[in-house]
Order: structure tokens, then sequence, then C-alpha cells
């Protein structure tokens, strides 16, 4: 077994664009709504979140999607943002009742943002570095 393969079966992993702002704040909220620290980020820009990608087949320089995987499987789009929230506490995993809506309409609305996440909220020009209190929430 590999290394990839053997780092997605045991973690719960969120794979996110280090440059965009949007993608930044949201692991800002996982990072406060995760005490545990069940959930490790990583980013697609890194060698581990390259690797990750092209075990799944997903480009490595194209980033269309937060990649979220659990027990061996990616989630993406509306799904991978419902498969996460949904373990988080309350209020938040009240969010996920917004999965009944039809995949085709999340999706459309996930891509939406997605594609212009840049326009809306901002690229940084470096990736972050995570600062020690928060290391354990990092792969």
């Amino acid at each position: 077994m590999t290394h990839t393969a053997a780092l997605i079966k045991s973690q719960k992993i969120i794979l996110f664009d280090a440059q965009c702002k949007l993608c930044s704040a949201w692991c800002n909220f996982i990072i406060a709504h995760d005490p545990q620290a069940m959930f490790k980020l990583c980013s697609v820009q890194s060698p581990k979140g390259q690797q990750i990608l092209m075990h799944f087949g997903y480009s490595t320089t194209d980033f269309v999607s937060m990649v979220y995987i659990e027990n061996a499987q990616a989630f993406i789009q509306s799904h991978a943002f419902f498969e996460v929230i949904k373990q988080l506490g309350y209020p938040w995993k009240l969010s996920g009742m917004f999965s009944v809506l039809p995949n085709r309409f999340n999706n459309w609305l996930y891509d939406k943002i997605a594609s212009n996440r840049y326009t809306l909220f901002g690229k940084y020009h470096y990736c972050r570095i995570p600062s020690k209190q928060d290391q354990a929430h990092y792969l």
C-alpha cells in the first residue's frame, strides 16, 4: 500500500486552495468548530495535496472544488461541503438540511461561487503557514 493510499484510508482530509481567501476562511471556520481536530486540512498546492489529487485523478493545476476524503472516498462540490458540515456540532450541522435540495442546484450554486471566488473574495499571493496552535488541524 502506498503512503498516499494509507493516508487517505486513515484520515478525514479537506483539500483546499491555500491562495483563495474564501477557502482560508473555510479553514479558519473548521479550526474554530473542530476542537478535536478530526478533520485534517491540506492545501492543494502542497506535495501531499498534489499526491492526493493525482491519486483520485483530479487536476493538479486547475482547482475548481474543495475535495473531502473520508474512508478513501473523495467528495467534491456541494457533496464535500455537506459531508463535512454534517459532522460539526450544532447549529452548523443544521445547514446540512439544504442537502435535500436537488444535487444539480446545489452543485450549480457551488460551482458559481467556486469559479468566481478570487473575484468575489480575493486571492493571496502566498500560501498560509499554520500557527503552532493550529498545527494539529493540518496534515
